[in-house]
């Protein structure tokens, strides 16, 4: 995390809940909840509990000295609880035996995680629905938004914005229940002392892991997962599709901002330092960059699967800080796609006028099925891709084209070929795919 960059690819909200003093915090948290639950079980004092609580407050932590502690001892857990004793004893020493009892350092930093995890997801998820929100809204405005449809960057057949948007507003929609649903299964406690089976706790283990997920709002898992990371890749896994699709979206709204097409730009561009006239997608830019990204770091956490018999050597370490990075840079593109959705600048107007960049060949489709259904397809089509080919060398209109033509202009009368060249009548099932999409997602807000 660079503070320089933070701001232009992060999510502020995603991004408080990564920050050393948030990791921290959550660790110690883990720490007041064991004694708590060890409490409640009969397992330490309530006098003990009142000193950890009371210690247990990140701020007051030498970070630098943390640092130079998990360098020496390899996760941050362990000088972690040796300053959070040492702090305990000074408030009460009989307290400090009480501290981190039955744990290890990975239920420490593994539950902390998981509660890292369950804010920044949510977050996450409260964007990516705003997104949605904005891209079924612009659905809904657009549907009748006439413009040309692409296929490998070319024009292909006419669509309508509001198509567009439904496509991005579904898209949305399925990677947003997925992460939901991938946060929610991957927010489990973990707790289960040095091989996993609470022998440190005797015949009290399950009773304090009970309590400790009761207290932390954790379910409890049938069993320890130290080295078993499916939840969390699983999680990684959806955040890369999700950053897939935002990146998509980024990139449509890229290519509609582009000067030759400007048929949607971001309402706040960004400018150059050289060039006054430059309105950069900015938005757009930093969720092409985490879709860029993610892969690679969800093929970290996948690579790090293979953890050895009850807890690895490698793998857990290589999540430290690749999870993170990939939650926060998902969180920061869909920051940047809703922004860019609640503000774009739609021109109907120019995506109108785009549909006759090439005289007419954006029918030729339209003719073609027509034609077809009167003299049958392998004939219809070579007539009308040759007509395309003398419209495009000679640079006439394909309407005047095929009207001179007369083997086509006997089965197509001029009224039957104006139809074909109005974009709107050779829209398919357009609105209806518009309204299964909207459909899906329940009544029109405030309607």
């Amino acid at each position: 995390m660079s503070d320089l960059l933070d701001p232009l690819f992060g999510d502020p909200e995603v991004g408080a809940h990564f920050t050393d003093l948030a990791q921290l915090q959550a660790m110690l948290d883990v720490e007041v909840a064991l004694a708590e639950a060890l409490a409640e079980v009969g397992m330490i004092p309530e006098s003990a509990v009142a000193a950890i609580t009371q210690a247990a407050r990140a701020e007051s932590f030498d970070r630098a000295a943390l640092a130079r502690g998990t360098a020496r001892s390899g996760n941050l857990a362990i000088p972690m609880v040796v300053e959070l004793t040492a702090r305990v004893a000074a408030i009460d020493a009989a307290a400090a035996h009480s501290v981190h009892r039955g744990a290890t350092s990975q239920d420490i930093l593994d539950t902390g995680l998981v509660l890292q995890l369950r804010g920044a997801v949510a977050a996450i998820v409260r964007r990516l629905a705003r997104a949605e929100d904005t891209a079924a809204d612009l659905a809904r405005r657009h549907r009748d938004a006439v413009m040309p449809g692409r296929t490998w960057l070319q024009h292909a057949t006419p669509v309508t914005f509001g198509f567009k948007a439904a496509g991005w507003c579904d898209g949305l929609g399925r990677v947003r229940a997925r992460v939901a649903d991938a946060g929610s299964a991957a927010t489990v406690l973990q707790f289960g002392g040095a091989s996993g089976t609470l022998a440190a706790l005797g015949d009290r283990g399950l009773a304090v892991a009970e309590a400790l997920g009761s207290r932390l709002a954790l379910p409890v898992p049938a069993i320890p997962w130290h080295a078993h990371r499916d939840r969390l890749v699983n999680l990684g896994c959806a955040l890369g599709l999700a950053t897939g699709v935002l990146g998509k979206i980024g990139r449509d709204i890229a290519l509609l901002a582009q000067t030759e097409v400007a048929e949607a730009t971001e309402a706040d561009p960004g400018g150059s330092s050289t060039m006054p006239q430059k309105r950069n997608p900015i938005a757009a830019s930093v969720a092409i960059a985490a879709a860029i990204r993610a892969p690679g770091l969800v093929a970290t956490l996948l690579a790090a699967m293979t953890q050895e018999h009850e807890r690895g050597i490698g793998g857990w370490q290589a999540e430290w800080e690749t999870l993170p990075a990939l939650v926060r840079l998902t969180g920061g593109a869909a920051r940047a796609i809703a922004d860019a959705l609640e503000a774009l600048v739609v021109d109907p107007g120019r995506m109108r006028a785009n549909l006759e960049l090439s005289n007419g060949l954006i029918h030729a489709e339209a003719v073609a099925t027509a034609l077809a259904a009167k003299i049958g397809k392998p004939r219809a089509q070579a007539l009308v891709t040759d007509a395309c080919r003398r419209a495009a060398r000679d640079g006439d209109h394909l309407r005047i084209v095929v009207a001179a033509d007369p083997e086509i202009s006997a089965q197509l009368p001029a009224d039957e070929l104006d139809t074909l060249f109005e974009a709107a009548r050779y829209l398919g099932s357009t609105a209806t795919l518009i309204d299964r999409v909207l459909g899906q997602r329940g009544p029109t807000p405030n309607a």
